[in-house]
């Protein structure tokens, strides 16, 4: 196993060039070399500088996992640009949220996803925010109402409106830019930041978590090293692009080893046995949602999964015998956990050679570079079986939140410990296991869900008094969301629990719209008028 030591994403293209011929991509009927990779994403980065795009800006990318994906990413962190990758599940009102925190420059989208027109969206909710208060239009720009995108690249179709480009003229306008993009490579350093990934937090407010190129190759490589990726590998890549586990796990970690890389664009269990069977797919990494619908595939013994090498089953809470049957019905030889966030993607994982039994109840001791405390809430570490507060301290560990240093200052104390949260122990062996979450949030699907987010679209409906929401479980996506419902006695007509939700619905991704609506008259509360939800 041979993992490049590139400290930045434009050192990572030239070791990429070295392996020349070697399968880097295949996605649908198209094979992508390293060699050839490493060209089409200087084609890239140097359209972007032709549309003066440099160190410093933001680029917004809105897109399924596709190749142009990789393409549009890299282009840009290669010329010193952060990505500001955006969850494809996203209504217009949160991705304008995003892009107007970032103060994203340039935004490239794919406009035709599953049926979706996500541009349409976008620009009818960024008008709608300037209604609501927000800074005036800028007409002239391509998204009124969100001043700073000042260019638009459709990856689908052709462009229709002022400020836009299709994918193909923005790609032809980088012609003749070769030596301002040698330059512009040169010049990333490991400490610029690479990339910004919200996080909605607590607050409801979306978090900027930043990363400098070497924390995001950091991450990638540790991950690699524990999956012991290697050139010989195929690596399905069903986790989003625009999330760390998909991103920084998935397309970077492959890159350093090597690896192949099969983007697959939405799940499907009988395309994914297929494409598994057909490509011989040895890494498939996925949230439990993932694997129980292979699990209970209806003609899963006509598939040949004997190739199936490596898999995490993260980011939710797996079913008793979920690992078990992925070893011996699926037929991995490893399945592992890890365990990670936004702010630190891979804090810890499996140890090498870990038993099932022990790989299901631990996310594994900490990866190189991380430190790992559990400590009460005084500060001072618990002895080993007790559960705190899980504490992170390493190079991996975000750079800050962008533009909100005071969400920074209360998240990383003085000593550079980052506050997770999370509850958890430390074993004999120094490995982790997650036991409770000091926060409210839960996981739908793989899915971070904030009810703080989702309480402050309901009070924007002008039925609701006071809302509470909280995650209940649920067998095929984890947890799901249940809202507790106070309305204004007054309100006139009384909304239904299908009103709420569609309400919901054209503010919220759909993996954050609640299940279900109660309506209640009042809230268990404690002394101080809290509400106590978990009472509810």
């Amino acid at each position: 196993m041979h993992l490049s030591d590139a400290r930045t994403i434009p050192q990572l293209l030239a070791d990429m060039a070295r392996l020349g011929d070697h399968p880097a991509v295949v996605a649908a009927d198209t094979a992508v070399s390293y060699g050839e990779l490493s060209e089409r994403i200087a084609e890239a980065g140097r359209a972007y500088l032709a549309h003066g795009v440099g160190p410093g800006d933001r680029v917004g990318l809105w897109a399924p996992n596709r190749l142009d994906f990789i393409l549009a990413m890299l282009g840009a962190q290669s010329v010193g640009a952060a990505v500001v990758p955006l969850n494809t599940r996203y209504t217009g009102h949160e991705a304008a949220m995003i892009l107007r925190r970032s103060g994203a420059s340039v935004l490239v989208v794919a406009d035709d996803f599953l049926g979706r027109r996500p541009l349409e969206t976008l620009r009818t909710a960024a008008v709608d925010a300037v209604s609501d208060g927000a800074e005036e239009p800028a007409l002239s720009a391509p998204v009124p109402g969100l001043p700073s995108v000042r260019l638009v690249v459709r990856l689908d179709g052709t462009a229709d409106e002022p400020g836009e480009s299709s994918w193909k003229s923005f790609l032809a306008d980088g012609a003749g830019e070769e030596e301002r993009f040698d330059a512009a490579a040169a010049a990333v350093q490991p400490d610029d930041v690479v990339d910004i990934l919200y996080t909605s937090g607590t607050t409801g407010l979306p978090k900027g978590v930043m990363s400098a190129h070497r924390q995001t190759l950091g991450v990638a490589r540790a991950w690699a090293a524990g999956a012991e990726l290697s050139a010989e590998d195929r690596y399905a890549i069903v986790n989003p692009f625009f999330h760390g586990f998909g991103y920084k796990a998935g397309v970077i970690a492959a890159l350093l080893a090597g690896a192949t890389i099969y983007p697959v664009e939405t799940f499907d269990a009988s395309a994914l046995l297929e494409l598994v069977q057909k490509e011989r797919i040895s890494v498939l990494p996925g949230v439990p949602t993932i694997f129980t619908s292979l699990l209970n595939h209806p003609d899963l013994k006509r598939y040949d999964t004997s190739s199936l090498r490596f898999a995490i089953a993260g980011a939710a809470t797996a079913p008793e015998t979920l690992f078990r049957d992925m070893s011996e019905v699926l037929g991995f030889r490893t399945v592992a956990q890890a365990y990670g966030m936004t702010e630190c993607v891979v804090a810890t994982l499996s140890r090498p050679g870990e038993s099932l039994e022990h790989a299901k109840q631990t996310t594994g001791p900490a990866v190189a570079g991380v430190e790992i405390r559990v400590a009460d809430a005084a500060g001072n570490d618990v002895p080993v079986g007790d559960d705190g507060e899980i504490l992170l301290r390493g190079e991996n560990v975000m750079l800050g939140y962008f533009d909100d240093p005071e969400a920074t200052a209360n998240a990383v104390d003085a000593q550079g410990w980052f506050h997770t949260g999370d509850i958890g122990r430390l074993d004999e062996h120094g490995c982790l296991k997650i036991t409770d979450r000091l926060k409210d949030m839960f996981i739908v699907g793989g899915f971070n869900v904030y009810p703080a987010e989702i309480e402050n679209v309901l009070r924007q409906h002008p039925a609701v008094n006071e809302s509470a929401v909280v995650g209940v479980d649920d067998e095929r996506m984890g947890s799901v969301g249940r809202a507790y419902v106070a309305l204004l006695h007054d309100a006139d007509p009384m909304p239904t629990a299908d009103d709420l939700a569609a309400f919901c619905k054209t503010r919220l991704a759909n993996y954050k719209v609640p299940r279900s609506f109660v309506i209640v008259n009042d809230f268990p509360r404690n002394s101080t008028g809290k509400v106590l939800k978990s009472k509810l």
